[in-house]
């Protein structure tokens, strides 16, 4: 009876510790990379731009559970420039919240200015302006 109980409770041990850590997980954030080609003669507008993003498009990127969000810039040799996105999702409808964010009338504005900047990738998805990453590597 006592070897038993020992099993049964080193079995709830483990479930409430495989609970705990599923539970965890499926609180994280999920993480998108992005990246698109930026037309050289408007590097420095796109970067006042951001140097100034607009507050109405900051409460957007908010409201859609967008968090940590940070774009790159990198020259990669004397006629392109390329932008690198990042940021962290943490919503339960990915698809309603970026729909909601491309119907806000200011966002609308914002990419009227963004998007003459810019360039899809050769081998972008059609229909997609930026082009989505595959993460390989991450860590806490």
């Amino acid at each position: 009876m006592k070897s038993q109980n020992k099993i049964l409770s080193v079995l709830l041990v483990i479930i409430t510790l495989l609970f705990i850590q599923c539970s965890q997980k499926s609180n994280s954030p999920k993480r998108f990379g992005s990246v698109i080609e930026l037309k050289p003669n408007k590097v420095e507008y796109y970067k006042q731009l951001h140097a100034k993003a607009w507050p109405g498009v900051l409460k957007m990127i908010h409201e859609c559970n967008i968090r940590n969000y940070s774009i790159y810039l990198k020259k990669v040799d004397s006629t392109h420039y390329y932008l690198f996105s990042y940021f962290e999702y943490i919503g339960n409808d990915f698809k309603a919240d970026m729909e909601k964010n491309v119907k806000d009338p200011e966002t609308q504005r914002w990419l009227k200015e963004t998007g003459p900047c810019q360039l899809p990738i050769l081998n972008h998805t059609e229909g997609k302006w930026w082009s989505n990453m595959e993460e390989i590597f991450h860590t806490d």
